[in-house]
């Protein structure tokens, strides 16, 4: 099983967004995705919750998760969301850098809107370039 990691600051908006479409994206046979935060927040940003639940995909249940050594080592890819200085490093671990990612804490309805947009595309990427694609149903 193949385990990415998508970490930002928090864990508790655009890491969040990307791991919960990875999972939908990806065949569950191949991989998988969590979210981790370097200072998780206490929950999952609700504005966050609303704008996934607005395209069907329900992220109850998600929670903030400390970034450590340990969870990295366990990672294939680990995908980084803004400035994520201090992230730990693993060696021929695959990194990925999604700095122009903009956080979506104290962000309007929209701005969140966008920022899942832009994740969604970038993850379906991810998820092809690796062939992890979920098959037809």
């Amino acid at each position: 099983m193949n385990t990415v990691i998508f970490a930002c600051k928090q864990s508790a908006g655009s890491s969040q967004i990307a791991a919960a479409f990875f999972n939908v994206m990806a065949d569950p046979s191949k991989a998988r995705a969590i979210a981790a935060g370097m200072q998780p927040a206490e929950g999952v940003q609700p504005e966050v919750l609303a704008t996934m639940k607005d395209i069907t995909v329900d992220m109850t249940g998600a929670k903030p998760t400390q970034l450590t050594a340990e969870l990295a080592k366990s990672a294939k890819v680990l995908v980084t969301l803004g400035s994520m200085a201090g992230a730990p490093a693993v060696p021929d671990q695959e990194r990925v850098e999604w700095a122009m990612v903009d956080d979506t804490a104290g962000k309007s309805a929209a701005d969140v809107e966008k920022i899942r947009d832009t994740l969604a595309a970038l993850v379906s990427g991810l998820v092809e370039s690796h062939g992890w694609e979920r098959p037809p149903a």
